[in-house]
C-alpha cells in the first residue's frame, strides 16, 4: 500500500535524516495535482510527501459547500486510493493549521483517522502542521503539547513551527512581518526541544529568514546556519538523538547551493507550493495563447474541441508540474532512494 503506514512514515523520515536528502513535500489541491505529484516521485523513484492546505480543502469542496475540512478528506481519500498504482511510499500531510482554525480543522481531521483506526482501517494522514508562530513562543509551545499528545494517540506526527516564514501563502499574509521574527534562535530551538521531548514524534520547522512565495534573487535573505547552531545547541545539551527532523518552509525559488546545504543541517522536508503552481498554469497559458482561435468560439466560429477539451490542457498543467516536482526530488536527493519494499 504506498500511502506509508505510521511506522513506514517513520522509517522514511529516518531513512532521509541518515541518507542526507529530504522529501518534497508538495501542496496539492486537486486529482490532477494529486496525480501529478505520484507521477513525478514514481519517475524519480523518490518516496514523497503531498500536502493539503485549508484552502485547497475548501476548494476540493466546491463552491457551494466550501468545508475545508470536507474537501481535504475527499482529496485525502483520492490519493489513497490512486497511490494504490505506484511503486513508492507517500505520506499525507496538512499544511499550516494556524489556532483559530484548530477546532474546525485540525482537531476534526484528525477525528477522521481515529474513526479509520477504530473501524480496522490504517490512519488517513500520517501527519499534520500546527503553525502556531503567530503566538508568543510559550503559549505556541504549550498548545503544541496538547495537539502532539492527541496526535501521537493516534501515530501521527506533528509538525510545528517556531518563528515565522514571511511572505504570503493561501491565505496566511507574513509579508510585513518584522526581520528579526524571520530567524529563529537557538534558545528557541532549545526551549522547544525540552518542551516536546517524550510526548510523541514531531517535525520542527525552523525558520531561517524563509518566504512564501517567488522572488528574484538576492531579494530573500536566507540564513541556513541558523539551523546549523540550533542542531548545535541542542544536541550539545541533550546528544545526538537529539537531533530535530527538520522542515524548510519557502522553498521556492531557493538557489541549489543554499537548499542542499540545509540537509546537512538536519532537514527531511521541503514544502514546494508556488513554483508547482506555476509549473502547472505556464504550459496552460501556452497553449490558449497558441491556440487561442481554437479554444475560443471567434467570430461566429466553432473553435476546435480538442483544443478546448479541459483534459487537454489540464494533462499540460499535471505533466508541468510532475516536471517541476521531479526537480525538487533531484535538488533534494532524494531521487532513486525509495524505501518502499525495504521496510
Amino acid at each position: 500500500m504506498p500511502i506509508a503506514t505510521p511506522e513506514q512514515y517513520g522509517k522514511m523520515l529516518d531513512a532521509a535524516q541518515q541518507g542526507g536528502y529530504a522529501y518534497p513535500g508538495i501542496n496539492v489541491t486537486s486529482i490532477v495535482t494529486i496525480n501529478a505529484a505520484l507521477k513525478a516521485f514514481a519517475d524519480a523513484k523518490s518516496d514523497g510527501i503531498i500536502q493539503f492546505s485549508t484552502g485547497a480543502g475548501e476548494f476540493a469542496s466546491g463552491l457551494n459547500v466550501k468545508d475545508a475540512v470536507h474537501g481535504t478528506i475527499v482529496l485525502a481519500e483520492a490519493a489513497h486510493r490512486l497511490a494504490e498504482k505506484y511503486d513508492v511510499l507517500i505520506g499525507l500531510h496538512t499544511d499550516h493549521c494556524q489556532p483559530k482554525k484548530v477546532d474546525t480543522f485540525l482537531k476534526p481531521l484528525i477525528e477522521a483517522t481515529a474513526a479509520r483506526r477504530a473501524a480496522g482501517n490504517g490512519n488517513l494522514f500520517q501527519s499534520h502542521m500546527y503553525d502556531g508562530s503567530e503566538l508568543p513562543l510559550d503559549q505556541n509551545i504549550a498548545e503544541s503539547v496538547e495537539l502532539l499528545k492527541l496526535c501521537a494517540a493516534n501515530d501521527i506526527i506533528l509538525e510545528v513551527e517556531a518563528g515565522v516564514v514571511g511572505g504570503e501563502e493561501d491565505g496566511i499574509d507574513h509579508s510585513d512581518m518584522p526581520a528579526d521574527k524571520l530567524y529563529t534562535s537557538p534558545e528557541d530551538m532549545v526551549q522547544v526541544y525540552e518542551a516536546l521531548n517524550g510526548l510523541g514524534r514531531f517535525m520542527f520547522a525552523a525558520t531561517f529568514g524563509n518566504v512564501h512565495g517567488h522572488y528574484k534573487p538576492g531579494a530573500v535573505k536566507l540564513r541556513p546556519e541558523i539551523l546549523r547552531d540550533g542542531q548545535k545547541a541542542v544536541t550539545d545539551k541533550h546528544g545526538a538523538a537529539a537531533e530535530f527532523d527538520l522542515v524548510f518552509h519557502g522553498g521556492s525559488g531557493t538557489p541549489k547551493a543554499q537548499l542542499q546545504e540545509t540537509l546537512d543541517y538536519g532537514v527531511v522536508k521541503m514544502n514546494i507550493d508556488t513554483d508547482t503552481q506555476y509549473a502547472f498554469t505556464r504550459p496552460i497559458a501556452d497553449h490558449i495563447l497558441k491556440k487561442y482561435d481554437e479554444v475560443m468560439m471567434i467570430d461566429g466560429e466553432i473553435g476546435a474541441k480538442k483544443s478546448y477539451d479541459p483534459r487537454t490542457y489540464l494533462k499540460l498543467g499535471e505533466a508541468g508540474v510532475a516536471t517541476r516536482l521531479q526537480r525538487a526530488c533531484d535538488e533534494l536527493k532524494s531521487t532513486g532512494n525509495s524505501i518502499f519494499g525495504k521496510v
